[in-house]
C-alpha cells in the first residue's frame, strides 16, 4: 500500500512539475484573470427554456464493442482527453467560464436546472441562437475576440503593433497563441505557456491510449499530437493525423478559427472520437477522382487561375461517438475538413470526415419538417437524404478546392490573412455555392452516372437546408454565408416566392445565380478582396422580411439538435 501510494504521489507530482514549468512565464505575462463577481443577473428562465427547446435530444452512442479490447481501453483515454478539450476551449471563450459553472452546479435539480443545462451546450454566457446576446449578466457581450486578446484590443491596434513591430507578426497571426497586454505593449504568448498544466495532462492520456491501441497509424498522430501540446509547433501530427487508417477516427486540438471574430486568427481546442464506416468512406473515394475536372470547370475571369489550398482529399464516413470543446458547443457540425495549415494543405493534402450518424439526425429531425413547411407542395417532396448528404460531402470537399495562398500586389500571403474576420464567412458561403456548382458538373457530365432524378433533389435540398442554417444566426459563419447566398438567389430568381410565402425553384435561372455567385467569391479570395468581401456581406448578409417571415413559420421546427452522450456524468460537471 506505501509503495502504491508513492507511485501515484510521484506521478500526481511529475504532472504538477509538467504544468509548472509553464506557469511562472503566464503568471510574469499575464497576472491573474479578472472575473465578473458571479451572475449578477439572469434572462428570465422562460426565454432560457424556450431556447433550449429549440433543440430536440438525440443520444449519440454507436456501438463499439465490436473492437478489440485493448483499442476500446484506448477510448476511454481519448474521452478523458476530449473532455479536457472541453475546459480549454471554455477558457478560451471567457475568462470566467469556470465560476460560472460552478455557481450553475447549484441549480441542478432545481426550477433554475435550464440555466444549467443551457450554459453547457453555449459553454459561455452567451446564447449562439439568438445572435450571442448574453443569457447571464445581460451587460456582458460578447467581446469579439473573446479571450484571445485583450478586451479593449481594436482591430486598428492589432495591425499598427504589428506595422510599428514586423518582427512580431508570426507570433501575432500564429492560430496558437494569445494576445497579452504587458505595460505599454503586447506580447503573443504560445498556447503551450498559457494552458501549459492542461496540455501536459491533455498529453498524458493521449500517450496512454497511443499505448494501448492495435492501430499503428492513430499511436503514431497521438504521440505526435502529444509532442505538439509541448513545442506549439502541430505540423506533424497534422500529417500523421491525414494517414489515418483503422477503425478510430480522432481529431483533438486547437483547429478552428470561428470563435475569433476580431482577427480570425486564433484557433479553438475541440476533439471528435468517432469509429470509421469503412463501406461507406470507399464508396465516397470515387468522388474525389474528378478533383481536376471539378476546378477546370470553375467559372474564373480570363487570365486568373487558382492554386487550390491543397493536394487530393481523403474522405472518411465515420459516426460520432463523443466530442468536446469547438466540435460540441451550440450547433454542432455535421462534417469537417481539416487541418486548416496552409503548407499541409498545399504539401500534404487535406482530409474530409463525414459525421453520419449526424447527418442522418438533422435531415430526419430538422430538414424534413422545414419542407414540409416552407416549401411549395410540389418541391417538397423531392429533398432526399442522399441529396442532403452529398451537398455535405461536396461542401466539404470544395473547401480544399478554394484557393489558400496567395499573391497581393506582389507579397506571398493568404486569403485568410487578407479577409481577416470576414473570412469564415466568406469562406462557407462558397464552399457552399461551390458545392452545388460541382454537383451539377458531375450531372451534367456524360461520363459520371449520377443517381435518377438526383437534379431535382439536390436543389430542393440545397433550399430546404438554407434555412437549417440560416437560424443559427447571420453572425455565425455558417449562417451569415446562407443569407448571401439566399438573398443573391431570390435578387436573381432562382428562387421564389408565392403569394402563401412558400418557395419554389426556377432551376436554369438558379443555375446561373450559382454560377455568378461562385464567380464572386472567386475573385474575393484570389485576390484577397477585403473591401469586396465587406461589400458583400454589408448588402446580402441580412434578414429581410421575407425571409424573417419564413423562419416565424418554423417556430415550431426544431432548429437543430443537442447531443446526449453516455459518457457525461451529470453528477460530475464539466469544468
Amino acid at each position: 500500500m506505501i509503495k502504491m501510494k508513492s507511485v501515484r504521489l510521484s506521478v500526481l507530482l511529475s504532472f504538477f512539475l509538467v504544468g509548472a514549468c509553464f506557469l511562472p512565464l503566464t503568471n510574469a505575462i499575464a497576472g491573474k484573470h479578472h472575473c465578473d463577481p458571479a451572475i449578477l443577473s439572469k434572462a428570465p428562465l422562460e426565454n432560457v427554456q424556450a431556447q433550449l427547446d429549440k433543440l430536440t435530444p438525440i443520444s449519440i452512442a454507436p456501438d463499439y464493442s465490436y473492437l478489440p479490447q485493448r483499442d476500446q481501453k484506448a477510448i476511454h483515454f481519448l474521452i478523458k482527453a476530449t473532455k479536457l478539450t472541453q475546459r480549454l476551449f471554455m477558457k478560451q471563450v471567457h475568462p470566467c467560464n469556470y465560476r460560472f459553472l460552478k455557481e450553475l452546479e447549484s441549480y441542478i435539480g432545481t426550477p433554475e436546472q435550464a440555466y444549467y443545462d443551457f450554459f453547457k451546450i453555449m459553454l459561455g454566457p452567451w446564447d449562439r441562437l439568438n445572435g450571442n446576446a448574453p443569457f447571464l449578466n445581460l451587460d456582458n457581450t460578447r467581446p469579439a475576440g473573446v479571450n484571445y486578446y485583450p478586451h479593449d484590443l481594436t482591430q486598428n491596434e492589432f495591425e499598427t503593433w504589428i506595422a510599428d513591430h514586423p518582427e512580431d507578426e508570426d507570433t501575432f497571426t500564429s492560430p496558437f497563441t494569445v494576445i497579452k497586454r504587458i505595460d505599454d505593449g503586447l506580447k503573443a504568448v504560445p498556447y503551450s505557456t498559457e494552458h501549459g498544466l492542461k496540455l501536459g495532462l491533455l498529453a498524458h492520456y493521449l500517450r496512454k491510449a497511443a499505448k494501448l491501441t492495435t492501430d499503428e497509424s492513430l499511436a503514431k498522430y497521438l504521440e505526435s499530437r502529444a509532442e505538439a501540446f509541448f513545442s506549439n509547433n502541430y505540423r506533424q501530427s497534422d500529417i500523421d493525423w491525414i494517414g489515418l487508417s483503422g477503425d478510430i477516427e480522432l481529431v483533438i486540438g486547437p483547429y478552428e478559427t470561428y470563435e475569433d471574430e476580431l482577427m480570425g486568427y486564433k484557433a479553438a481546442f475541440e476533439s471528435y472520437v468517432c469509429l470509421v464506416d469503412h463501406e461507406e468512406s470507399e464508396k465516397l473515394e470515387a468522388i474525389e477522382s474528378y478533383r481536376e475536372e471539378l476546378l477546370k470547370n470553375y467559372p474564373l475571369p480570363d487570365g486568373m487561375e487558382i492554386n487550390p489550398k491543397g493536394l487530393a482529399s481523403p474522405i472518411k464516413v465515420v459516426n460520432e461517438l463523443y466530442a468536446g470543446g469547438d466540435a460540441r458547443v451550440g450547433i454542432p457540425a455535421i462534417a469537417f475538413n481539416l487541418p486548416n495549415d496552409e503548407w499541409v494543405r498545399e504539401n500534404v493534402g487535406s482530409k474530409n470526415v463525414m459525421l453520419k450518424n449526424l447527418l442522418e439526425a438533422k435531415f430526419n429531425g430538422i430538414l424534413v419538417p422545414i419542407k414540409d413547411t416552407l416549401l411549395v407542395e410540389e418541391e417538397s417532396s423531392k429533398p432526399t437524404f442522399e441529396a442532403f448528404f452529398n451537398f455535405v460531402l461536396m461542401h466539404e470537399i470544395s473547401h480544399g478546392l478554394g484557393p489558400g495562398e496567395i499573391v497581393v500586389n506582389g507579397v506571398e500571403t493568404t486569403v485568410k490573412e487578407q479577409l481577416k474576420e470576414l473570412y469564415s464567412t466568406i469562406e462557407e458561403c462558397q464552399a457552399d455555392t461551390l458545392s452545388v456548382y460541382n454537383l451539377q458538373y458531375m450531372i451534367d457530365a456524360p461520363h459520371i452516372e449520377m443517381p435518377e432524378g438526383f437534379q431535382d433533389a439536390l436543389y430542393a435540398s440545397y433550399l430546404a437546408g438554407m434555412f437549417r442554417s440560416i437560424r443559427f444566426g447571420i453572425d455565425s459563419a455558417h449562417g451569415g454565408g446562407i443569407a448571401i447566398e439566399l438573398n443573391w438567389h431570390l435578387e436573381n430568381g432562382g428562387f421564389k416566392i408565392n403569394q402563401d410565402g412558400l418557395f419554389y425553384l426556377d432551376v436554369d435561372k438558379l443555375k446561373e445565380s450559382i454560377r455568378t455567385l461562385a464567380s464572386k467569391l472567386l475573385v474575393i479570395e484570389l485576390t484577397g478582396d477585403y473591401n469586396g468581401a465587406l461589400e458583400l456581406t454589408k448588402v446580402y448578409r441580412v434578414v429581410t422580411p421575407q425571409i424573417q417571415a419564413a423562419i416565424d413559420k418554423l417556430m415550431e421546427v426544431p432548429t437543430d439538435i443537442k447531443k446526449i452522450y453516455p459518457f457525461d456524468d451529470d453528477q460530475q460537471p464539466l469544468g
